[in-house]
């Protein structure tokens, strides 16, 4: 089997959790995904819905993502490789 790119890993669901953070922080000043941005607010510290709050819950939406990523690909490779 083939070993994931620890690295690789972390940032593709860094980056694609940023860009869904940053979107739907965007979208809910008009009204959608309010609830959404509400329940992540209580988890992401200064995520609202503003501008800002979205730059916001995208900077904690790629460190969250990327963590994330790392332990998927980190615990994959480990029980990858022990089953060989």
């Amino acid at each position: 089997m083939e070993r994931l790119s620890v690295k690789g890993l972390a940032v593709g669901l860094g980056v694609s959790w940023a860009i869904c953070m940053l979107f739907v922080g965007w979208a809910s000043i008009f009204g959608w995904g309010t609830k959404f941005v509400e329940v992540m607010s209580s988890v992401y510290v200064g995520f609202n819905p503003t501008f800002l709050g979205g730059i916001i819950g995208a900077v904690w939406g790629f460190i969250d993502g990327a963590i994330g990523g790392l332990i998927i690909a980190v615990v994959y490779n480990a029980v990858t490789r022990k089953t060989k």
